[in-house]
């Protein structure tokens, strides 16, 4: 008989592993996953886990959630909302968090802006503005490890972080001070005023995380799957009007049917046309793609080469 199975934020319980089923990469990631998981419980004392209700922090929260059963998780989470997030996501974010009784820390940019320590940038866009927020949050709760769910495979400056990235009193990373990998040997050590940002998926890819997704029957946000929207078209994305203002001149609204392949501030993250209105069809759709998620959709990635990098230098997730 199979082992008992655990009921997390699946719509139905997640597979169990016994012996008699074949160790599949996904059962190394899943493992290697909650092994970091469990090494951050014990060597910190308040660890926290960025959550958006995006898919990819919602497979972390799923991972931790499973390191921990049936104990409750010991994180919290923190959300920095720019104010121009997707409504859907909004919503999603709060049934889980009441779903699992879970404590939610929110970081408002509104609230930044409204007070003057922020200026609206002149294109719009908020997810910049995230930074200081971000720090700021994890200042004033004492978080000492910050759980990401961000993958290598993304973005070349994600590609050369470490899954341990300390950084500074300042809340900066500097690539030159990181530290060697070594097996699964983890350095969480840090000075007064240090945290570190810890990456359970950085092994992971978009592919992994979506096979993923439909074998543990994850839930997520419909906006994932395809749907019909109105959008209009802008540098190749299909973008939605919101707050965030749009369209521009000379671009036109039309109903489309679109999936969205990452979610984040309004003004720059597009959908992609598509038929994928299930597990299966994103998983054949995702296979077939030769842009990563955010090359394909994330505006704010195309500022420049070294856009990530610079965010990430002055504190950025």
């Amino acid at each position: 008989m199979r082992a008992a199975r655990i009921m997390t934020i699946s719509e139905n319980p997640t597979r169990s592993f016994d012996r008699a089923d074949e160790f599949t990469t996904l059962d190394a990631l899943e493992s290697e996953s909650i092994h970091i998981f469990r090494e951050v419980a014990g060597e910190f004392e308040r660890p926290v886990i960025l959550f958006s209700g995006g898919k990819d922090s919602t497979v972390l929260l799923h991972l931790a959630l499973k390191a921990f059963w049936p104990a409750p998780l010991p994180f919290s989470l923190l959300h920095v909302d720019t104010g121009h997030n997707l409504p859907e996501i909004i919503q999603f974010r709060d049934e889980i968090v009441e779903r699992h009784n879970l404590r939610l820390h929110v970081a408002k940019v509104e609230d930044y802006i409204a007070d003057g320590r922020l200026t609206e940038r002149p294109d719009g866009i908020r997810n910049p503005l995230q930074t200081i927020p971000l720090l700021d949050g994890i200042t004033e709760n004492r978080f000492d490890a910050v759980f990401g769910g961000a993958r290598r495979d993304e973005e070349r400056a994600r590609a050369k972080e470490r899954i341990f990235s300390l950084r500074n009193a300042f809340g900066q990373w500097d690539p030159k001070r990181q530290r060697p990998e070594l097996w699964n040997l983890y350095n969480g050590r840090h000075a007064p005023g240090e945290h570190v940002r810890v990456f359970p998926l950085s092994n992971w890819t978009e592919l992994d995380i979506w096979r993923y997704i439909a074998r543990e029957q994850v839930l997520l946000a419909p906006l994932y799957y395809a749907h019909e929207r109105e959008v209009y078209e802008r540098d190749g994305m299909w973008m939605t009007s919101g707050p965030w203002g749009g369209p521009r001149e000379g671009e036109t609204v039309e109903t489309r049917t679109v999936r969205y392949r990452t979610v984040g501030d309004g003004s720059t993250t597009g959908a992609v046309l598509s038929e994928a209105a299930d597990n299966e069809a994103v998983l054949a759709e995702v296979a077939a793609s030769r842009l990563t998620e955010r090359g394909a959709t994330r505006g704010d990635d195309r500022v420049s080469e070294a856009a990530m990098e610079d965010r990430k230098r002055e504190g950025y997730f």
